[in-house]
């Protein structure tokens, strides 16, 4: 038991390291994709957005694959069975993965105007929308500490903003925080609602974010899309970060 517990102590420290290395890493890759100079056209955060969930789609039925003990019927009989055979529960989904959609590209305009810094430090104001919706939504209860954590954070944030140039990608960024702050809980309320295993829940997210995703590369980027092509300004920095995030 006490190894038990031992190893779940390190995983968890193993599991935030990586999450620090993976946010820290993408907030500079996509900042430098996009402030990078080169010859040709820049490419479209859209594009990106609309891969990024379709590889998160294609890990995620991987998984799946490989919880089916890597067998084809079987997997092919989950997605059935928990996917196309419960559309109410598929049409749940639609709702944040509309704004997480939205967030990212949110966040490609943000990075696209931002240092780094600011924007890392702005961005963790989603932590208070998070805890302010999870006290709304799941009746969660906070503690005297983790008030004052929440007012430390504010003050921190107000102090790297102020003075800002650049109000309007501040709003964009505060919109970002916001929506997933709500996206985050109300996708925690849906699992703790149904039995359906996280993995099936992503790929769910992922259908409606590529959906959505793609609407919105050809409603506002359509024209340079005919021009240029869908993979416009490619390289290797941007399939990069395209993968961490």
């Amino acid at each position: 038991e006490e190894k038990s517990q031992e190893m779940s102590t390190n995983l968890k420290y193993l599991s935030l390291g990586i999450l620090v290395f993976q946010t820290t890493s993408l907030v500079l890759t996509m900042r430098y994709s996009r402030t990078l100079k080169e010859e040709g056209p820049r490419y479209l955060s859209s594009t990106a957005v609309v891969i990024a969930e379709l590889l998160k789609i294609l890990t995620c039925v991987l998984l799946v694959y490989k919880e089916s003990k890597c067998n084809l019927r079987t997997l092919n009989r989950v997605l059935h069975d928990e996917i196309l055979n419960k559309p109410m529960e598929t049409l749940k989904l639609a709702i944040p993965s509309g704004i997480y959609t939205l967030q990212n590209n949110l966040l490609y305009v943000a990075l696209s105007n931002l240092d780094a810094a600011t924007y890392q430090v702005t961005y963790q104001l989603k932590i208070l929308t998070t805890a302010l919706f999870s006290v709304s939504m799941l009746n969660k209860k906070l503690g005297v500490y983790q008030w004052l954590s929440l007012v430390i954070l504010m003050t921190g944030v107000a102090f790297v903003q102020w003075p800002s140039d650049s109000q309007a990608t501040a709003a964009n960024e505060h919109s970002a925080c916001f929506s997933s702050g709500f996206a985050g809980v109300y996708f925690e309320k849906i699992l703790k609602e149904t039995k359906q295993s996280v993995w099936i829940r992503n790929i769910q997210l992922g259908f409606f974010g590529s959906i959505f995703g793609l609407m919105g590369v050809y409603i506002y980027d359509g024209e340079q899309l005919s021009k240029n092509g869908f993979f416009q300004g490619y390289n290797k920095l941007t399939w990069i970060v395209v993968v961490l995030q």
